[in-house]
């Protein structure tokens, strides 16, 4: 798309699923310069319905007539990641701008071809890591550029998750524990937010290393996994990810530690986090987060698309998140 502030970013989305409810493309309605026209899904039924419920004028079930309207200039993958490569290089041909939910794909050699056939059409491509344009997050890697924690010295992940009945209940019908669809269990569906994170905040990892295993057997998929990564500043990082604990056992704590103090916070909580320096003691940062969570990011993609900013999550941004969860599982 040429750049131009007087343009306007007309959306398709493929795959309107529960994220396209509320997290997602009822801000493409919100934003100045942006709108969406036209939605597919397979589903005749439940793509009338949702066309229906949010107002837009088209609908699709063939994901090609969608790529292919002229009214159409920005396409929204929105689907599971098993699709993604496919339907990146059915729309990279339309040279459109493509932005992809996330993970990003299956598997990082996925995510290798999704990036070389956008170029080759110079088909610009976003990937739905909105947690780089949360406030709190931005906020955080302020603080860590300043050096209000001095020399980052390390960091530590823990997330730990309850298996509830109603996953052993559903585990056919449920593709984020199905590797054929997702790549991988909740650690892809999870962790690839919080890799992402740490190259937002930390810069890129350059190894990674790991252990992950099947210890409840209640679906296919990994439910334990340790790693340890290493940054391209030396810094070294470590996690530890289990998805079938007890209630009283769930946590979702990040800590970054500096020289001068840290900094800790929930990847999936509220918009807040704790400072911790020798100098101040105690501080806490709490920010209001926008009601549809990818508002920030997708207004960003806009701007950029546009001409009237850069790109905070690209494919190859998103590409590095693969490519550590990989290597830590596999």
């Amino acid at each position: 798309m040429n750049k131009s502030s007087e343009r306007e970013v007309r959306w398709g989305i493929i795959g309107v699923g529960n994220v396209c409810e509320v997290k997602s493309a009822p801000a493409m309605n919100l934003l100045e310069n942006s709108k969406l026209v036209a939605v597919m899904r397979r589903s005749e039924e439940k793509v009338r319905d949702y066309a229906k419920r949010h107002q837009i004028p088209k609908w699709y079930t063939d994901a090609e007539k969608l790529i292919n309207d002229p009214e159409v200039n920005a396409i929204y993958i929105a689907t599971p990641p098993k699709p993604h490569a496919e339907l990146t290089k059915l729309a990279a041909k339309s040279g459109k701008p493509i932005y992809v939910e996330k993970p990003m794909a299956r598997t990082f050699q996925e995510c290798i071809e999704m990036m070389e056939i956008c170029k080759t059409y110079k088909s610009p491509l976003f990937v739905a890591y909105y947690r780089r344009a949360l406030p709190h997050f931005v906020k955080i890697k302020e603080l860590i550029e300043k050096g209000v924690i001095g020399e980052i010295r390390t960091v530590h992940i823990d997330l730990k998750q309850e298996l509830v009945s109603d996953i052993i209940a559903n585990v056919s019908e449920n593709w984020r524990v199905n590797p054929e669809i997702a790549g991988g269990g909740y650690f892809y569906d999870l962790a690839s937010h919080q890799m992402d994170l740490m190259d937002f905040l930390l810069g890129r990892i350059v190894d990674a290393n790991g252990f992950s295993t099947n210890q409840a057997g209640k679906y296919e998929a990994e439910d334990l996994v340790a790693g340890i990564f290493k940054f391209q500043s030396g810094v070294i990082g470590t996690g530890n990810w289990c998805f079938t604990t007890g209630k009283c056992a769930k946590i979702d704590q990040t800590i970054i530690y500096g020289s001068k103090g840290y900094i800790k916070f929930e990847t999936f909580g509220k918009g807040e986090f704790e400072l911790f320096t020798d100098e101040q003691g105690h501080q806490h940062f709490e920010f209001d987060l926008p009601k549809h969570i990818q508002f920030n990011l997708i207004e960003n993609i806009v701007n950029t698309i546009l001409g009237k900013s850069e790109a905070i999550s690209t494919g190859e941004s998103a590409a590095r998140a693969n490519w550590v969860l990989e290597k830590i599982v596999k």
